[in-house]
């Protein structure tokens, strides 16, 4: 169990002023979880981790010469994108599985959960912001890598990739603008998902602190191989450099979120 390290933060230059995330980078579980009861095939389906993620951070790292926070612990065993407070935090069914490791769950358990794994990863996003603000005296550029699955309940989903967010579109404007220009792929504006979640990872690190952010995800049958991430990282990486140079998105200007006022605001 103490062997286990929640987070990984990969190595970059922290004056290029851009920070990666991936929150659900990766399947693993502590030995003391087994497998929460589960059978293995369900770490290899998108309940588990967000599939391709890693390999494409990774890349998108190293070409760009960024850092960069994974999560290393499944999202069945407790989700870092969620907030702390969220009852989806730790889940006891997750697309028609059910998880035996997560219910019936103490208290205690509960708060462990939270103060081994989820905590412990924030931490390391909060240091790694910190660090790359530091070094540029500007605020960084935030952007959170995760996948979706090609089809939802039997409905085949068209986008090919899409583009959350709440209400700070500084960074998700041009954004969606560089995807689209070629013309080749269908790109979601909030779709298939809304990108407004009180507590997650982006409201936490980004919105609560006037950060520049968006969270890009990417369909997982489009980056479930070595060429499908090569392709996506080819694709991504001028984007991600032609946003990081943009004056614009490093300055700190918070934006009020459609979820509510902030806590500290009552």
């Amino acid at each position: 169990m103490q062997d286990f390290t929640p987070f990984e933060i990969l190595p970059g230059r922290y004056d290029r002023g851009l920070v990666l995330l991936a929150d659900h980078a990766m399947n693993r579980l502590p030995e003391r979880y087994g497998r929460l009861g589960l059978p293995e095939t369900a770490f290899s389906r998108h309940i588990a981790y967000d599939i391709g993620i890693e390999a494409l951070t990774r890349t998108l790292s190293a070409r760009l010469d960024v850092p960069a926070v994974l999560g290393c612990f499944s999202r069945l065993l407790i989700d870092p994108n969620r907030g702390e407070d969220d009852p989806t935090l730790i889940m006891k069914i997750s697309d028609g599985a059910i998880i035996p490791g997560n219910h019936p769950i103490s208290p205690e358990e509960w708060n462990h959960r939270i103060e081994s794994f989820h905590r412990p990863y924030h931490d390391a996003v909060s240091r790694t912001i910190s660090k790359t603000a530091e070094a540029t005296g500007k605020a960084p550029l935030v952007l959170s890598l995760h996948s979706f699955t090609p089809a939802w309940k039997g409905v085949p989903r068209p986008w090919h990739a899409a583009v959350l967010w709440d209400t700070d579109h500084r960074a998700v404007e041009p954004l969606i603008r560089h995807l689209r220009a070629p013309g080749d792929i269908v790109v979601g504006d909030n779709e298939p998902y809304d990108g407004a979640l009180k507590g997650d990872t982006m409201y936490r690190h980004c919105m609560m602190t006037g950060i520049p952010h968006t969270l890009l995800e990417i369909r997982q049958d489009l980056i479930g191989d070595d060429a499908g991430v090569a392709a996506w990282a080819d694709r991504l990486a001028p984007i991600f450099d032609t946003l990081n140079a943009d004056p614009a998105l490093h300055g700190y200007e918070r934006h009020a979120s459609r979820t509510g006022p902030y806590p500290e605001q009552g």
